[in-house]
């Protein structure tokens, strides 16, 4: 297999570097942080100008249809810069909008960088199950009656739509019965109550009480939402392992360089030998990651949904294991100023935890991954 970018590709990812190099350095995204609002209305705009929203979206619906591939090289990038805009969040929410099909107007919006999205669809006792909801969708006359809470939902209060997993149908703990929403972040009924996360990003608590929606507000059919949200998860987390690669890609830098520059003993501290090979092994790390969020890409909108979640959940817990490695190590390496709020190493460390909690850890894709037809002898 050729894994070799093509020139587009990678014309993409080097004018995102450029903005990200000029625009949106270390100290204008520490102002961001600490606006009121957290994110950039400028930065968006330059995302939707160089094409970013555009690329995942369809041809039909303004977009350019890129692959995961194509957006592996964004999120890489977006990574490396700790851009704290609600781009995943959004891209996400278009994937549940193209799987289900239709909402096309919605999807336009997407495309011009009009329409921000949200993905409300973890629970507090759900943990990383997705399928463990309470929120109910109760039908109402032509349409549905919203009711519940959402956690942690990551740029919820910068969204104008919600893509909200309620329960019409069966248990709290069932796939089926399942139902997915687009929901008008202003409808009345909808309460938002937004704060600032450990990495710098935004996220919100969402509460839903007797929130009146059309039938057309339902995405896919009604109950069978669960093979759509279990799709854009995947994707989701796929893009997410791009992201923590950037991450790693950026952190692994930093700490190069301070290991040149930080002297000890009258010499710099990369000289000393069980410093290089612990260098080494973050690079053995890193690199592994590397292959296995490329194979998330490539295998991720695979028809066999089977061969798609086993791919997706060993590349989330690799990278999951080695943005763990990688950052601690990196953040010893820099003593106490790894941990400090000046350097740049501390936030690409609290950006890679985010990420490894973020539609699943480690542990839970390891448990996914074992779960899946065929892991055990004579399964």
């Amino acid at each position: 297999m050729d894994f070799t970018f093509t020139q587009e590709q990678q014309q993409f990812a080097d004018a995102l570097r450029r903005w990200v190099d000029k625009d949106y350095a270390f100290e204008a995204r520490r102002q961001i942080i600490h606006s009121a609002a957290g994110v950039s209305e400028a930065a968006w705009a330059t995302l939707a100008e160089l094409g970013m929203t555009a690329l995942p979206v369809p041809e039909a619906q303004g977009g350019f249809s890129g692959s995961a591939v194509d957006m592996l090289l964004v999120m890489q990038e977006l990574g490396r810069g700790l851009v704290v805009e609600p781009y995943l969040a959004t891209v996400l929410g278009a994937e549940f909008l193209r799987l289900a099909g239709g909402h096309a107007a919605l999807l336009e919006r997407v495309a011009g960088g009009t329409l921000k999205l949200a993905c409300a669809l973890g629970e507090r006792q759900a943990g990383h199950e997705l399928f463990d909801i309470a929120t109910r969708a109760t039908p109402d006359g032509a349409g549905y009656r919203l009711d519940g809470t959402k956690s942690v939902v990551v740029h919820g209060a910068q969204a104008g739509a919600l893509i909200v997993s309620a329960r019409s149908g069966g248990g709290q703990r069932d796939t089926a019965g399942i139902s997915l929403f687009v929901v008008p972040a202003d409808a009345p009924g909808v309460g938002v109550r937004d704060y600032r996360t450990i990495d710098g990003q935004r996220a919100a608590t969402v509460t839903f009480s007797g929130v009146a929606l059309p039938a057309a507000s339902l995405l896919g059919g009604a109950g069978a939402g669960w093979d759509i949200l279990d799709a854009a998860a995947d994707y989701g987390a796929t893009l997410l392992c791009a992201e923590a690669v950037g991450a790693m890609d950026a952190l692994f830098a930093v700490t190069l360089e301070y290991l040149k520059t930080r002297t000890q003993f009258g010499a710099p501290i990369g000289k000393f030998q069980a410093l290089q090979h612990r260098m080494a092994d973050m690079f053995i790390h890193l690199e592994q990651a590397r292959s296995m969020a490329l194979l998330a890409a490539v295998k991720v909108a695979s028809d066999d949904a089977v061969e798609r979640r086993r791919v997706v959940s060993a590349a989330k817990a690799r990278v999951g294991q080695a943005l763990k490695f990688v950052g601690q190590q990196a953040v010893q390496l820099h003593g106490g100023m790894g941990v400090t709020d000046e350097l740049p190493a501390a936030h690409h460390f609290k950006r890679l935890t985010a990420i490894e909690l973020t539609l699943g850890d480690a542990d839970h894709h390891l448990q996914r991954f074992i779960a899946q037809p065929g892991f055990q002898q004579g399964a």
